[in-house]
């Protein structure tokens, strides 16, 4: 009997597509393992196995499989489990998290391949970009689409290669690629089996090559092979440099048919076993917060842990951590940046050396493929530590999830879909494990505190810092009034100047934070007031001075700098507002013997850079840090007395319910970073709001005062978490058919769901890479079904798409948006 296979692509579907399978591979054929299978025209793609039956009632002409991947699942159940949740929770399609959860390594996907038509005889000339695709084409004869688009420079490659098609000058293809490939090492053996009077003979032989004999003799030490039963593998790199030897010596001994160099598949990861050190003791308050967290898991399987800046909450995770590995548990844990992982990997490594494995997307693919093959494997890592990307990991056996941070907004996956919250995801994970989730923070977000307040999660408190250092003074500066008095120099107060001035004659550190990046946020004609806009978003061109550029940062369109104003023509372009580079301008005027940094998008583009700038900030080679965000997040610098946040209004003003819980976050957390190892520390605040609600609780740290008012206004205005949020977005080119399409949009769906559809509505941005954006709010109550809410958005999402007139429209909705 013909056996079938449903097969999960990485494509927008919700479901899998059925391919018959020929019949040596209907016994290799296992569920979770991966297939490549033709698709559309000419197209193929990995997909993974999700059933494999005798039925094939499709309304489609049935494909075969191309090829069976692998011997054994690459997926496991719970995990496969975990993303229908996914899918179903976020209202995206399943392939769409394949997509996002398997490295680019596990995929083999078809590449258009561009292929010179050697017999072409042309009968016109040809443009200046096609001539120069030709002139690539001449010397590679073929070229993958990707590739040819990266030679030639020219952004917009298609319609050149299809007329190139039309005239028959060239000709494409469609060919298997897979970005994994496997580290292999060059390796030295004894070409024969070698026993000691064998070992004698070729000494003897050697007698008169002291080279050859050096190099057998290095060998013979390296490999252990006459004293040990399992002999050592040894690289050839390995071997001549231990030897003092060239290659030559080496060649000999081949010759002569003593020694044979063979290839053997190598791993990337780090295998080497690394000394270990006990885990530090708690201090009184981290014990007994310890001790509550594990009681806690007696009654429930989520527990926030607010502990105050520099109080110690990374050693209880580490003493629960250990906890868990002794059981012979797996670990979760969570960073909301990249740049985090850095100090708190050699923190762990010191404890739990190689069990523990890193996974982030600055690492390259064929790193990430191998963590997840090992994973799977028979030694997994104990412990991930990862950023978001780590909860599509395999876990064979995971026993807890720790959430770090977990107030940050950079846990939610903005685009492309699925737009997952990988907190509230990581909880639900954890649940289909029986596992238990500690969520940690001295800022938790509002969802977080009100469910301790409801009793859904236990709550423990750590109020004290480490060593009992108190927490930094803040010194609020009133920048109105400053400016009046004439008692500022630029971005800075004479306060501030002072109190840096200060801690760089003691040696000490400072930061200074701005959410902002760029040198100037718009620059604008002082004649005229022309203001120089994306040409694909509806925001103004941010100034970067060290390129001469005019970037948007939504779609990275840039130009150069223009000299005079093109509306009418005048010199006097001037710009406005400040971000991390002009500060960083600023700070080396005034203190030129200072060494100065940035850490900022900008800045922190490749894997190392986060590295070495937190670790010559740490070896004090780094005097003034200035940073966007990512300054924020729970690093931990001994030498840090002074933080400047110097634009505060920029954080408050922004047109979001959520804004002044972000303030106050951002602004409590930056402050954190200040005196944590010595001294009481100094946060100076520069605003033009000095009696703002939110600036008063950040001087008094009284986030219960703040998470009170922020859901009494919650709860007043029925905005989470006291309902659920779904935003539903409408994408088109064309802003009148945008408004068109939303509205009726808006129309069907208030005929379900009433008041609680609001809008449509433009969004702060109201177009992004040329499309222009509408969106509709929807509030539901808590008490309401989700699932049948769920349901009647993607009903009235296909009933709309499947009009012949929207179907290139863009339509996804938000699950509880940030």
């Amino acid at each position: 009997m013909t056996k079938f296979v449903d097969v999960l692509l990485p494509l927008p579907f919700n479901k899998g597509f059925t391919y018959f399978l020929k019949a040596e591979d209907e016994e290799r054929v296992r569920w979770g393992c991966r297939v490549v299978v033709p698709f559309g025209k000419s197209k193929s793609y990995t997909g993974i196995v999700i059933n494999i039956h005798s039925k094939s009632d499709t309304d489609y002409k049935l494909k075969e499989v191309i090829a069976i991947l692998d011997e054994s699942s690459i997926i496991l159940p719970r995990q496969y489990e975990f993303w229908r949740w996914i899918a179903d929770y976020y209202l995206c399609n399943i392939g769409d998290v394949l997509k996002a959860a398997l490295p680019s390594g596990l995929k083999v996907e078809s590449e258009t391949i561009v292929e010179l038509n050697e017999n072409y005889l042309p009968d016109s000339s040809f443009s200046p970009v096609e001539q120069k695709i030709l002139d690539l084409l001449g010397k590679e004869k073929n070229i993958s689409i990707i590739q040819l688009q990266k030679d030639s420079g020219i952004k917009n490659l298609l319609p050149t290669v299809k007329s190139l098609i039309e005239c028959g000058a060239v000709f494409i293809s469609e060919q298997l690629r897979s970005a994994y490939k496997p580290k292999n090492e060059l390796r030295v053996r004894f070409k024969d089996t070698v026993d000691e009077a064998r070992l004698k003979e070729i000494f003897n032989l050697l007698a008169r090559a002291p080279k050859q004999l050096a190099l057998l003799m290095k060998y013979v030490e390296l490999s252990g092979v006459m004293n040990r039963t399992a002999v050592s593998p040894v690289s050839k790199s390995d071997l001549l440099h231990a030897a003092n030897a060239t290659s030559s010596a080496l060649k000999e001994l081949v010759d002569k048919n003593i020694f044979e160099i063979y290839f053997e598949e190598v791993g990337r990861l780090n295998a080497t076993v690394e000394a270990t050190s006990d885990v530090f003791e708690l201090n009184d308050y981290q014990q007994q917060a310890y001790k509550e967290i594990k009681d806690s898991y007696k009654e429930k399987n989520v527990c926030l842990l607010h502990g105050v800046t520099s109080s110690g909450k990374t050693e209880i995770y580490i003493h629960l951590i250990e906890d868990e590995i002794n059981k012979g548990k797996q670990v979760l844990y969570l960073l909301p940046e990249i740049a985090l992982t850095t100090q708190i990997t050699h923190r762990l490594k010191r404890i739990f050396g190689s069990r523990l494995g890193i996974y982030h997307s600055k690492f390259p693919d064929n790193e990430r493929v191998e963590i997840w093959k090992k994973q799977l494997s028979g030694q997994p890592y104990d412990i991930i530590l990862g950023v978001r990307s780590s909860i599509f990991l395999p876990f064979q056996h995971l026993g807890l999830v720790i959430v770090d941070e977990e107030h940050e907004t950079t846990y939610k996956q903005q685009d492309p879909a699925p737009r997952y919250h990988a907190r509230n995801a990581a909880i639900v994970l954890a649940s289909l494990y029986d596992a238990k989730t500690l969520l940690g923070t001295a800022t938790p977000s509002i969802e977080s505190w009100y469910n301790t307040q409801t009793e859904k999660y236990a709550l423990v408190s750590l109020e004290h810092r480490y060593r009992d250092i108190k927490l930094p003074q803040i010194l609020p500066i009133d920048m109105k009034d400053k400016r009046k008095r004439k008692q500022v120099n630029g971005l800075f107060s004479f306060e501030l100047i002072d109190h840096i001035r200060q801690a760089l004659d003691r040696n000490e550190q400072v930061i200074l934070f701005q959410n902002r990046r760029g040198f100037a946020p718009m620059l604008m004609c002082h004649t005229c007031g022309w203001v120089p806009k994306c040409k694909n978003c509806d925001v103004s061109l941010t100034y970067h001075r060290k390129l001469n550029q005019l970037t948007c940062h939504y779609c990275g369109y840039a130009v150069q700098v223009p000299k005079i104003c093109p509306a009418c023509e005048s010199t006097e372009l001037l710009n406005y507002g400040f971000g991390t580079e002009k500060i960083e301008d600023e700070v080396q005027q005034l203190f030129p013997a200072t060494h100065v940094a940035r850490m900022d998008l900008d800045t922190t583009r490749s894997r190392n850079a986060y590295e070495k700038i937190i670790a010559d900030f740490e070896g004090g080679k780094i005097n003034v840090l200035i940073g966007t965000q990512i300054i924020s997040k729970g690093l931990d610098f001994d030498n840090v007395s002074v933080v400047g946040i110097l634009d505060a209004d920029s954080i408050l003003n922004y047109p979001d319910f959520r804004s002044y819980e972000r303030a106050f976050q951002l602004m409590s957390q930056v402050a954190g970073r200040s005196g944590r190892k010595g001294k009481q520390g100094l946060v100076v605040i520069q605003t033009r709001d000095i009696k703002h609600s939110i600036i008063k609780q950040v001087i008094d740290y009284d986030y219960k005062g703040m998470a009170q008012a922020q859901l009494s206004e919650r709860q007043q205005f029925n905005y989470p978490p006291f309902c659920h949020l779904i935003y539903i977005y409408v994408k088109h080119r064309d802003e009148r058919q945008v408004e068109l399409l939303a509205n009726a949009m808006a129309i069907k769906l208030k005929k379900v769901f009433g008041e609680r559809i609001i809008g449509p509505d433009l969004p702060p941005v109201g177009r992004i890479q040329s499309l222009y954006i509408r969106r509709i709010v929807l509030k539901i109550e808590l008490s309401a079904s989700l699932s049948k809410a769920r349901e009647i958005l993607q009903h009235a999402k296909e009933e709309v798409t499947n009009d012949s007139n929207f179907k290139s429209f863009i339509i996804y909705y938000d699950v509880d948006p940030m």
